[in-house]
């Protein structure tokens, strides 16, 4: 047994069995060093409800009812006020990006009826909330999408998908090259219909990603999480401020990342500052960057999944 453990740690990252030389995996074979987690896919997690107004027993809705007072409308939601500008990187190559330079249009967001005016088959869609997970889907043409939901892999309406968030495509956030629109209508179709066991991805982004291109880094055990992190996660919290995270696999990172996200940029940049020392908030560039483990899942998705 000691001499098998040996020759596994010894294993060059091209000899793990988990892909195929043309850029899709394929599972008929064995699997070295794959760790199966299963949860419910994070962004089915509800927000809580707001806490009643200061000085309210309860009642405050009522009460307002009963004088006449609509309440307040929502805000339209803006990338800019509850995202984080933020790059992935894999060693020295950048491989994800998300920016909000001036003039760029990337990350706006559309009702889902115009957005559907802007998919094309093989495209990448996400749908986003304020303090909700973001969304991915994958646009398979005919108005319809194919997405990682509740521990099941479904084909669904794009506005039935959507449950009433604003959407965009986010084809240019990885900087992988994808591959054909019809691989991906592919990949994704071929999916429908697994669930629970049958999963190898941890969220809908990582599912869909994989669908685009084709790369088991977004399945869950992808990679050997042996020797040092090689994927930073790089916050750009002002014009002048960043921080570094540093992860051993791209699946732990886009976990965390989605949980940015869904926290929102003021949350992330309170949880920040209390956490980090004074001279690493004030000049980051000093130091090094942080290891960081993937976030903790809640009790409910542990039980589900049966730790």
């Amino acid at each position: 047994m000691g001499n098998q453990v040996e020759k596994l740690t010894h294993l060059s990252y091209k000899e793990v069995p988990t892909a195929d030389p043309a850029g899709v995996d394929r599972d008929d074979g064995p699997r070295i060093g794959v760790s199966y987690i299963f949860s419910n896919d994070e962004e089915d997690l509800e927000p809580p409800p707001p806490p009643p107004p200061q000085g309210s027993d309860g009642d405050g809705d009522r009460d307002r009812d009963r004088a006449g007072d609509a309440p307040p409308a929502q805000q339209p939601y803006d990338p800019r006020l509850h995202e984080v500008e933020c790059s992935v990187f894999y060693r020295d190559e950048c491989i994800y990006q998300k920016s909000f330079a001036p003039g760029s249009a990337a990350l706006s967001t559309y009702t889902p009826e115009n957005l559907l005016n802007r998919c094309r088959p093989g495209d990448l869609v996400e749908f986003v909330s304020q303090a909700q997970y973001p969304h991915w889907a994958v646009y398979v043409g005919d108005f319809q999408v194919v997405h990682l939901h509740r521990l099941q892999v479904s084909n669904s309406f794009l506005t039935d998908a959507s449950q009433g968030r604003r959407g965009r495509v986010v084809n240019d956030l990885y900087r992988y090259r994808p591959l054909s629109p019809g691989a991906v209508v592919r990949n994704a179709l071929g999916q429908v219909g697994a669930r629970e066991r049958e999963l190898s991805w941890r969220s809908s982004e990582s599912f869909a990603a994989w669908c685009r291109y084709g790369k088991r880094e977004f399945k869950i055990g992808g990679e050997l999480r042996i020797g040092k992190q090689p994927y930073r996660l790089q916050l750009q919290l002002s014009a002048h401020r960043s921080h570094t995270l540093e992860f051993q696999s791209l699946e732990d990172l886009i976990m965390e990342r989605r949980r940015n996200d869904q926290i929102g940029r003021a949350a992330l940049l309170q949880e920040l500052a209390v956490h980090l020392q004074p001279s690493e908030t004030d000049d980051p560039a000093d130091g090094a960057p942080a290891p960081r483990t993937p976030p903790e899942e809640p009790a409910e998705e542990r039980e589900a999944a049966g730790r």
